[in-house]
């Protein structure tokens, strides 16, 4: 599998609702930023993540312009993506137009993201 691959199976696993954190790093130098959070940290990231499963419902997500590059282990990306969720604690559906960034890095065949940041434009 190449890095490419593993981003699009992060995709599927954030629309089946699946665990998300096995695609992480896990090492305390790893992080994420989303929409609204900012984890620091293999635990943080993990335990965001799991929040997350547990408190969404209804992902969308819809890559349209995914580029990967990779030297060796490492891999960088970026991405244009639709996604929206409903926060079932909330009862909000919520629904941006997103840009995601991010690196992984192969350990024993199997890339994990070390780094992923996700934001949204801010209307002026």
């Amino acid at each position: 599998m190449n890095a490419a691959a593993r981003i699009r199976d992060y995709y599927d696993a954030l629309r089946a609702g699946d665990p998300l954190h096995p695609f992480f790093r896990e090492d305390e130098t790893t992080v994420k930023f989303g929409v609204g959070e900012e984890l620091s940290g293999y635990e943080a990231v993990a335990a965001g993540l799991r929040d997350q499963t547990a408190t969404t419902t209804g992902w969308e997500v819809e890559s349209r312009d995914l580029r990967v590059g990779s030297e060796g282990p490492a891999a960088w990306f970026a991405d244009d993506v639709y996604m929206g969720w409903n926060d079932t604690e909330a009862g909000i559906r919520y629904e941006f137009d997103t840009r995601w960034s991010g690196s992984l890095l192969r350990e024993d065949d199997e890339w994990l993201f070390t780094g992923m940041h996700v934001s949204t434009e801010v209307n002026r």
